[in-house]
């Protein structure tokens, strides 16, 4: 897989840009057009690259003041039809999908750990789908909740934050959860009061001994497992871009079915259980950003350790040698 890296450069800086593009292990293409920016003045480097030679790439445009001086957009084309491609692809170490861009990790961590109007209504409606899957035992609700819930963004840029040190992330991640649990499990229980002399459930339904929802009060071992688990798969498709394993970790962890089942229980005079989902909701937020921390110190490991891509300059595979 290639990338196409749009980089605009002040004409001070376009040769060296040149030269860390042309002198990149994975490099297919480079094209460069004067002049050809406006706003703000200078050249366009086009820069057809392997993913997995685009992280370090990117680092060194990162250190040459690219981003101040002017700008570095990514894409990634639809279709390439490129022996010259294919390679650049060959030459660079490692695999293009396991490749890491951690400016593209950072920036989309930063932007999903934010309290927004738009988390704050997933959150809220999630909470109550759980409400509603609580007291009916439905666990087609519940399941439901799992996937609206966007509490993911917050858990993992707290994860991010932890292991970079980035503070001023860490407080915005922890003001979206601090404010955005409260509010949706306050409505919820606001929801669950109005229902009551409405008629819409049975006051009764979370006494049953055969409730369909009855997992989510009951912390135990496996909780935390669970959610250690699920965080490391969601912290992986996050750094790999593989968006749809995060459906299948929503479903995996109970952090909105707890929270939900808290307001429900709270309203119903059910303090021990209230107290039992708020004990699961805390396990599967510690597990989330446990296993997230670890498994973004291990990347980090893994990269510190990689050979340097000069070590591999004998390799035959080299961006543009034709493939054979």
């Amino acid at each position: 897989m290639t990338l196409q890296l749009r980089v605009v450069s002040p004409p001070g800086l376009t040769e060296q840009v040149i030269e860390l593009a042309t002198g990149q292990l994975g490099t297919a293409e480079v094209a460069v057009f004067k002049d050809a920016s406006i706003l703000p003045a200078g050249d366009v480097v086009s820069v057809q690259i392997a993913r997995e030679a685009a992280g370090e790439f990117i680092e060194k445009l990162d250190a040459l003041g690219i981003p101040e001086s002017g700008s570095i957009t990514v894409d990634t084309p639809e279709l390439v039809l490129s022996t010259r491609a294919e390679a650049a692809s060959e030459a660079a170490p490692g695999e293009g999908a396991d490749a890491i861009i951690w400016d593209e990790v950072e920036k989309n961590t930063n932007d999903d750990a934010r309290l927004s109007w738009s988390f704050l209504a997933f959150l809220v409606i999630a909470t109550q789908l759980a409400g509603i899957g609580i007291v009916t035992n439905s666990t087609i609700a519940i399941v439901g909740a799992m996937v609206v819930g966007p509490e993911f963004g917050p858990l993992a840029g707290l994860a991010l934050a932890i292991v970079d040190r980035r503070w001023a992330l860490a407080r915005r991640a922890a003001a979206a959860l601090l404010v955005g649990f409260p509010v949706a499990m306050a409505l919820c229980a606001l929801a669950v009061w109005a229902s009551l002399p409405l008629g819409f459930f049975d006051p009764n339904s979370i006494n049953q001994g055969d409730s369909a929802v009855e997992f989510i009060y009951h912390p135990g071992p496996f909780s935390f497992i669970v959610a250690v688990l699920a965080g490391a798969a969601g912290m992986i498709s996050l750094i790999g871009r593989k968006s749809a394993v995060l459906v299948g970790v929503f479903i995996s962890v109970t952090t909105v079915p707890a929270a939900g089942f808290v307001a429900v229980a709270l309203v119903l005079g059910e303090p021990e259980k209230a107290a039992g989902s708020a004990l699961q909701l805390l396990l599967n937020l510690l597990g989330i950003v446990v296993s997230a921390v670890l498994v973004l110190v291990f990347y980090r490991l893994v990269r510190a350790r990689r050979p340097h891509p000069a070590e591999f300059s004998s390799n035959p595979y080299r961006a543009g040698h034709r493939a054979t």
